[in-house]
């Protein structure tokens, strides 16, 4: 199929608004969200939110500090999902042909942003001399239009004119490279590990190991309970006509409110252990110890 003029319209606007939300409102500005809402344009939601799932497991350990910039792996979300959908791409094979190469290009336009935005930041300076308050509310808002054009235009022009070099490459992927194709949908079913890894790497695992163990043995067991279950059920409403009971498998928000919990007993724990600490202690050394070294699990 091909993609639609209006589906490159929504695609370009949502790619320009979602730079500007994951700067400032940081509420639909992950990659899930941006391989939901790309697949409910290009009528697939499913791919995007396998496309869109495996991107944000892949960043999960990658942050930006500062003024550092970083992949830009909405706009390879929305990319991988539309030229998926439209080609009949693997989804993994698109996470790790498109979605990955596009997130790590668009690096670039992101600090050609930054650069742009500094000739609105001295307009700001000067309005600010002047006691211009208008001109400073102007300039401000001003600002975000590097930003989504940055993120627009080349979502556009990769929309609009790069469906056949895709086409392309799939064709070959698929053909006479398939051999490279398989390997590099393995690649991307192997990507969301390497972002676990990163996080793990970054976080105080030797510290907190004990609900590291725990967690995983949760989910061992609860899968595994339920996908039996499930099974159990499919079988004997096979047997019996009478019987129209369902099992379904563990919902992952059952997963993630047990990790919850554990993180507020933690949490309950240490703030627990911090007042009894300064409590027995005197003001002195509690100050001291207020301005000392910063634990691990505290970075």
């Amino acid at each position: 199929m091909e993609i639609l003029w209006w589906q490159i319209l929504l695609l370009t606007l949502y790619s320009g608004y979602q730079i500007l939300d994951d700067i400032q409102f940081n509420m639909f500005g992950h990659p899930v969200f941006a391989g939901i809402i790309s697949g409910l344009i290009m009528g697939d939601i499913t791919t995007g939110l396998i496309i869109g799932g495996g991107m944000q497991l892949t960043i999960l350990g990658v942050g930006t500090f500062g003024g550092a910039s970083r992949i830009d792996a909405n706009s390879g979300t929305v990319l991988a999902v539309a030229f998926s959908v439209a080609l009949g791409m693997n989804p993994q094979q698109a996470l790790a042909t498109l979605a990955v190469p596009v997130a790590s290009l668009m690096i670039q336009t992101d600090i050609l942003a930054r650069f742009t935005n500094t000739f609105f930041a001295h307009r700001i300076d000067t309005k600010i001399e002047q006691m211009d308050y208008k001109g400073i509310e102007r300039n401000y808002l001003y600002g975000a239009i590097p930003w989504m054009l940055s993120r627009m235009i080349p979502v556009g022009l990769a929309l609009a004119f790069g469906g056949s070099v895709v086409r392309r490459i799939v064709h070959y992927l698929n053909g006479d490279l398939k051999w490279l194709g398989d390997g590099l949908t393995v690649a991307g079913a192997v990507l969301p590990a390497v972002g676990f890894a990163i996080l793990l790497h970054y976080l105080p695992l030797k510290k907190h190991y004990p609900y590291f163990i725990l967690g995983f043995i949760i989910t061992a067991i609860s899968v595994t309970l339920f996908d039996g279950l499930s099974s159990v059920g499919t079988a004997v409403a096979s047997l019996d006509k009478k019987f129209d009971m369902s099992f379904s498998a563990l919902p992952m928000l059952a997963i993630a409110a047990i990790g919850f919990a554990l993180a507020a007993m933690e949490y309950q724990r240490t703030s627990q252990a911090k007042v009894t600490s300064r409590s027995l202690m005197g003001d002195g050394e509690t100050k001291s110890d207020e301005e000392g070294e910063i634990e691990d699990d505290e970075l």
